[in-house]
């Protein structure tokens, strides 16, 4: 048994049993955000976490250890994703990535924006057009240092 293994009966169990991410998050008094990625197997749960996310999905003890475990990070298969949902955000990066880091650098200086201190929100927009998907991403900034 590894990490995939109980991020796959996690998925499965949210399938058969009609589980939302949302319900989840509740439960654990997180972000839906987090929750998703620590479900899907990018986050380490603490073992109060870990129990009730074993809870809803009915996990062994094991399993419940496993998402103790700190994971191997990065969770697409391939170096061009081939989701259509998910290149359109390689697509995003590759676009607008050279700007992105140009405004960033311009108004911060020389660093990055962290994906360790860090938050995401995914919202629905309605529009009369059609609804639209409102991602904000929120990252500290981290500017090099010299030495």
């Amino acid at each position: 048994m590894n990490r995939m293994d109980v991020t796959e009966k996690i998925i499965s169990t949210k399938v058969s049993k009609g589980i939302k991410w949302e319900e989840v998050a509740q439960k654990l008094g997180l972000s839906k955000e987090w929750t998703t990625a620590g479900c899907l197997g990018q986050m380490t749960f603490d073992a109060a976490q870990a129990a009730i996310v074993g809870d809803i999905f009915d996990l062994s003890d094991e399993e419940r250890k496993w998402l103790q475990v700190v994971p191997y990070k990065g969770s697409l298969p391939t170096p061009v994703p081939t989701d259509p949902l998910i290149y359109r955000w390689y697509e995003v990066v590759s676009v607008y990535g050279s700007t992105i880091k140009e405004l960033i650098h311009e108004e911060f200086g020389d660093g990055i924006m962290s994906a360790i201190d860090f938050s995401m929100d995914i919202q629905r927009q309605a529009d009369p057009k059609g609804d639209r998907v409102n991602v904000v991403l929120s990252g500290k900034f981290l500017p090099y240092k010299q030495y």
